[in-house]
């Protein structure tokens, strides 16, 4: 019997609960443990019920999903070895992908996704995948970081501590290659490239590949800030491009 995965459902709206859950529950690894209806309830089930990943609307009255992400990742509840989770909009880019990027999500998935493309986005993200396609990533990832030309310190100092390789992997996760293609283009093996993006995710503070995707397009792709007096210790210079 596969691993069972425990999923909480959160939507404003009763019918796409119910929805969403039948969906889930009809699949024989997949659980579904809760449902929410707003981002505070979806915040004190996450607390209580701890499940593997959680699936949220972005857009809810009184508290929408962006509030509950951010509060989870406040309480420590999301990121590597606790709740991934994955944002579910009405649009293609929604307005709070780069906030909800940032604030440790895995993946978004469109209201209109198929039963086959959604049970396997929450079976990627509890794997700790990014539960988009390197194609998408890439396009979310280009789109929301145009105009951005230079990295803070602040994202330079997260890269301090990485190993070469580690910079390397980082620098592959940016460009939306999965594991198998990272072990593919640097010779080496599957299980090698999980430690590696383990560690680079727990060294930069990230708490999911896509929220590393985007640190290292940002602060692998673009010059150094003007002001610094010497390069930063570890960061390279090189485009990823």
């Amino acid at each position: 019997m596969a691993e069972q995965i425990s999923v909480l459902v959160v939507d404003d709206e009763p019918v796409i609960r119910a929805g969403l859950s039948a969906i889930l529950d009809s699949q024989a690894d997949l659980t579904v443990v809760g449902t929410a209806g707003d981002g505070e309830e979806a915040v004190e089930a996450c607390a209580r019920l701890r499940p593997d990943v959680l699936l949220m609307d972005i857009n809810m009255p009184r508290r929408n999903g962006l509030w509950a992400l951010t509060e989870l990742g406040r309480r420590g509840l999301v990121g590597p070895g606790r709740c991934r989770v994955l944002m579910v909009t009405t649009f293609d880019l929604d307005e709070f992908v780069d906030d909800a990027l940032a604030a440790g999500a895995s993946g978004f998935l469109l209201k209109n996704s198929s039963y086959e493309e959604l049970a396997g986005a929450v079976r990627a993200a509890a794997a700790g995948h990014s539960a988009l396609s390197p194609l998408v990533t890439r396009r979310i990832i280009e789109g929301h970081l145009n105009g951005r030309q230079r990295p803070s310190g602040q994202e330079l100092a997260r890269l301090e501590h990485l190993t070469e390789r580690e910079r390397d992997v980082l620098g592959l996760i940016g460009e939306g290659l999965s594991n198998a293609e990272i072990a593919e283009r640097l010779v080496v093996s599957l299980h090698t490239v999980k430690t590696h993006v383990s560690r680079v995710l727990t060294k930069t503070g990230c708490r999911s590949r896509a929220q590393a995707a985007v640190l290292a397009r940002n602060a692998l792709s673009s010059p150094a800030p003007e002001d610094a007096a010497t390069p930063q210790p570890g960061v390279r210079g090189r485009s990823l491009e």
